[in-house]
């Protein structure tokens, strides 16, 4: 599939944003990355010559991503070129401002009424917010290992971990497969992030600057997901009317059995679903078991467009 990348421009001071489109004849989908890589790495990063994006274009979707600021593409908060010390750059209220630019230009350039939302992990918290405040742009809501609240005790405060962060591969690589159980094969597709690993350097120009080489990020999503875990969400489930799908792997301890349950008791749309594939972690879209969440998504969009 032929990929555009185009940047939308700041009005009054705003920071730019990146984004990417797939272009499909069907309806328009944007997908919502998480806390620590871009889109390029996520849903727009292929194996063997096919990403998500194209795969959702190849089934009629009009596929669409973009970068939060401080990732990627996208500018970056005046802030990560500072100390560190500071309040959390990115938070979820800020990020839902800007998923609202985004759906406005992908509403402009398609002329789709609606669109449809994938968000992972931390980019679940920043999406549901968004389709609380505006539900009426919203077709559907697939949260892909979203973030639940807990109450976890002896959490750091949110407010603690900083303006930004760095994060190394070698750290992106632990993280990826610590869910694995202990004897069973790799099941990310690039098994040492041989590729991915450059790739993911080479979205921050910074990065071979830094001994060892690491991605600058903000640090909003940390102390979301801190947050969240401690007790606070910033929006109430209650208040997402549209239909929402909860998928996650069976091995995702981000995204558990009990976090799913809590979700979707709360979500106030009539149409809610879980789906939990197996031998996936957090991040099965890099992984083997990509192909039954690519069709578990499409298959509940395709069912909200015919309803």
């Amino acid at each position: 599939m032929v990929e555009r990348v185009l940047t939308l421009p700041g009005k009054g001071g705003e920071p730019s944003l990146l984004l990417r489109c797939c272009a499909g004849t069907g309806p328009a989908v944007l997908y919502v990355h998480g806390a620590t890589f871009p889109s390029a790495l996520s849903v727009g990063y292929r194996f063997d010559g096919r990403s998500w994006l194209d795969d959702l274009a190849a089934h009629g979707f009009d596929a669409w991503a973009f970068d939060f600021v401080g990732f990627g593409g996208s500018d970056r908060y005046a802030e990560m070129c500072g100390a560190c010390e500071g309040s959390p750059t990115g938070r979820a209220d800020e990020a839902a401002r800007q998923i609202a630019r985004a759906v406005d230009y992908v509403i402009e350039a398609t002329g789709c009424a609606q669109v449809s939302l994938i968000a992972h992990s931390w980019g679940s918290i920043p999406a549901a917010l968004f389709a609380t405040r505006r539900p009426e742009r919203v077709e559907a809501l697939c949260l892909f290992g979203p973030i639940a609240q807990r109450a976890l005790p002896g959490l750091p405060a949110p407010e603690s971990v900083g303006a930004w962060r760095e994060v190394t591969v070698a750290e992106q690589f632990a993280r990826f497969v610590e869910d694995v159980p202990s004897g069973h094969p790799p099941v990310l597709i690039d098994d040492a992030l041989r590729h991915w690993g450059p790739a993911y350097l080479a979205t921050d120009p910074m990065s071979s600057s830094r001994k060892p080489p690491s991605v600058r990020i903000p640090s909003g999503p940390r102390a979301d997901i801190l947050a969240a875990w401690g007790g606070t969400l910033p929006y109430a489930a209650e208040k997402i009317i549209t239909p929402t799908l909860v998928v996650r792997g069976e091995w995702d301890r981000v995204s558990n059995d009990q976090d799913a349950d809590w979700l979707l008791s709360r979500v106030g749309a009539r149409l809610r679903k879980d789906v939990k594939i197996a031998k996936g972690t957090h991040l099965m879209h890099l992984e083997h078991s990509r192909d039954a969440l690519f069709a578990t998504v499409r298959g509940f969009l395709s069912d909200i467009v015919r309803s």
